[in-house]
């Protein structure tokens, strides 16, 4: 008998926060905000206050997410500006992924705003396009706004066509249209691929998937490292086992974080608190002898509005030095360098306790100088620290 190919759905709202804004509006009476240049943000009465979504038509004049309100008022003075409503978003998050469950039950929420649902058992002689269709539709029709669905054989793949052209699509990405529909995009669309990643990739020629998905691991891994230029090199061609994970593992992830009596807005400052946090954090970490593979930053403005970005790091590590070199490079995507800072935090997860480091030859020869400073932090840390504070994150740990 021939082996069942696997069916997976991934489904996002469109421009979430802003769709679930318009649909609270327009329950009270008021315009479509989704059909206007429009924005969310923190505090609508403060012009520094930091967009958190933009509208379509507000995105085709170039409005941004992450920039002041001010900067888009310049851009557009009728821009419609509205404050979110975080309790109203987790209401919508949860009607929407109970009814992407009654389509499958081996679902696994990926964010508040997109999940992966596995149709493989549950889509015996229908179109999985129909049934993407008909998921689509009833999203639409009861909760008042739209998603995109990707259809793929594996959730690389299925995430990679729900980015296709939106809002209110379904695409398919099989893995026979890989070459077809995947190969010729930017090599910054692939899945994990971060700005940084982007610049090395392009510096060497390396300009779109395709390019990516022919070269070969071993010079790949000269340029980002051995076990993420496997990733990269797997994920070009189409090819993801991962299942769809119906219970979360328990969460592994260590965070420190800063809130600043006055605000602050210098790169200086910015730069020392990153420092701070990043020494408590990497400090941690090794005390739990974990490793992590992914390093995330959040800022906080003054109107409470958040911004975070995560990255995944080359090769497992728990050097402050890398880390915070990881934050630094986020730092510098999210904040403009001079809006006002509230608090700053970071984060470490996907962790385990095995480094799993390549030796190379092209190693960074202050190594050997930032393991002896963390070495020495963590020895002069250890005799400050307070028994009950270890106590406590021990029970945290278990």
């Amino acid at each position: 008998m021939a082996r069942r190919r696997r069916v997976i759905f991934h489904i996002d709202v469109n421009s979430a926060f802003l769709s679930w804004t318009a649909v609270q509006l327009m329950q009270s009476g008021h315009q479509d905000i989704r059909l206007v240049p429009s924005v969310v943000s923190g505090d609508p009465s403060d012009r520094r206050s930091i967009i958190t979504a933009a509208s379509i038509p507000a995105k085709k004049i170039g409005i941004k997410t992450a920039e002041p309100v001010t900067m888009a008022l310049r851009k557009c003075p009728d821009l419609v500006v509205v404050k979110g409503d975080w309790d109203w978003y987790r209401r919508c998050s949860e009607e929407f992924i109970e009814i992407c469950r009654k389509y499958s039950p081996v679902l696994q929420q990926f964010s508040i705003d997109e999940c992966f649902i596995d149709m493989s058992l549950r889509n015996w002689g229908e179109d999985p396009v129909d049934v993407a269709t008909r998921l689509k539709d009833e999203v639409k029709a009861t909760l008042g706004f739209t998603v995109n669905v990707g259809i793929g054989s594996n959730k690389l793949l299925a995430k990679m066509a729900s980015e296709f052209e939106k809002p209110d699509k379904v695409h398919t990405l099989w893995e026979e249209e890989v070459q077809e529909k995947m190969w010729p995009l930017d090599v910054r669309e692939l899945l994990w691929v971060g700005k940084k990643t982007e610049e090395k990739l392009k510096m060497y020629g390396i300009r779109t998937i395709g390019d990516l998905a022919s070269r070969s691991v071993g010079s790949l891994t000269r340029l980002v490292g051995k076990k993420f230029a496997s990733q990269l090199h797997e994920n070009a061609n189409g090819r993801d086992d991962s299942p769809v994970e119906t219970e979360v593992p328990e969460a592994k992830s260590i965070s420190a974080e800063r809130t600043f009596s006055n605000d602050i807005g210098t790169e200086k400052d910015v730069d020392r608190a990153l420092f701070n946090v990043a020494c408590i954090v990497a400090h941690r970490m090794r005390r739990a002898d974990f490793y992590t593979s992914c390093v995330s930053v959040f800022i906080k403005y003054r109107d409470f509005s958040v911004v975070q970005r995560q990255h995944q790091v080359a090769q497992p590590t728990n050097i402050t030095a890398i880390i915070l070199n990881e934050a630094r490079a986020l730092i510098r995507d999210i904040w403009d360098g001079e809006s006002p800072i509230r608090q700053i935090g970071l984060g470490v997860s996907k962790l385990s306790h095995e480094s799993a480091v390549q030796m190379s030859l092209f190693e960074d020869p202050k190594m050997d100088f930032y393991r002896e400073w963390d070495r020495k932090y963590d020895e002069e840390k250890s005799q400050n620290e307070d028994a009950r504070t270890l106590a406590y994150e021990r029970m945290k740990q278990q």
